[in-house]
């Protein structure tokens, strides 16, 4: 049975899941992992200024900040609108890819503290060169679907946001799957556990938002990454992990 089959069963088979215990492990988790995920906002952040300065081009080259750049009725220019919202699509859509390969990278690293493996943190595991198209590849169907949930309007939006980041999830402990696998793997997840994962990850956001305030700007910094930790935990709980011996690495070469 080759991999994907063997996924797609697990995830089939998947046991039912309590939200107060992967809550609570989330919260240990993340009293483990909060420096590795104020790592990856920063460099989130970091990664997305360039797209982010581009974006305002049109409105600086056309002095839009000064008085003299909206016609009567107080409206900007449609010409310079446009360059705008296109240059903001392109900006979502590097957002998504760089979202895409950091946030993978970060549920590595909470498999490693989970497990008390004693790996580097490697914040560009998916930016490097086995992964880097692979990477671009699920951002970009990421981002499609996306827009096409909004396209169709709210409810859709509401729906999609599950299998998507259940997908990022698939594919940082399964990044040898073909592209349309892992989405297919992410929405057969996201479906049969959509109601416990849109609960875990509206609760999750909302404290670390809370949390965040209360420690001011450089605490909600801090505190973003616990949203992810939830998502960590429905794959773990669901699909489960092979972990190999070492008497297995040293039959494939590993060690």
């Amino acid at each position: 049975m080759n991999a994907i089959n063997v996924l797609l069963e697990r995830i089939e088979n998947a046991k039912d899941l309590d939200f107060g215990t992967i809550f609570n492990q989330s919260i240990e988790l993340f009293k483990k992992v909060w420096v590795q995920g104020l790592v990856t906002i920063l460099l989130t952040m970091l990664l997305m200024m360039p797209f982010y300065l581009l974006m305002y081009v049109p409105l600086i080259a056309s002095g839009m900040m000064d008085s003299e750049s909206f016609n009567s009725g107080g409206q900007p220019d449609i010409s310079v609108l446009i360059p705008f919202y296109a240059l903001g699509a392109v900006f979502s859509f590097f957002a998504t890819i760089i979202g895409v390969g950091l946030k993978g990278a970060f549920f590595r690293i909470c498999k490693q503290k989970d497990f008390n493996e004693a790996k580097n943190d490697d914040y560009f595991y998916f930016f490097k060169k086995p992964y880097f198209g692979k990477t671009f590849g699920v951002g970009a169907i990421s981002f499609g679907i996306m827009i096409g949930a909004y396209l169709l309007c709210f409810l859709p939006i509401i729906y999609a946001v599950v299998p998507i980041s259940i997908i990022n999830v698939i594919y940082a402990f399964n990044p040898d799957l073909s592209t349309s696998d892992i989405v297919k793997a992410g929405f057969k997840l996201g479906n049969k556990k959509w109601l416990i994962t849109f609960g875990l990850m509206i609760v999750a956001g909302i404290l670390a938002s809370l949390v965040g305030f209360l420690m001011c700007f450089i605490g909600i910094l801090a505190t973003s990454a616990f949203a992810y930790i939830p998502l960590y935990y429905i794959y773990k709980e669901s699909v489960g992990f092979d972990e190999k011996t070492d008497i297995d690495r040293i039959g494939t070469g590993e060690i």
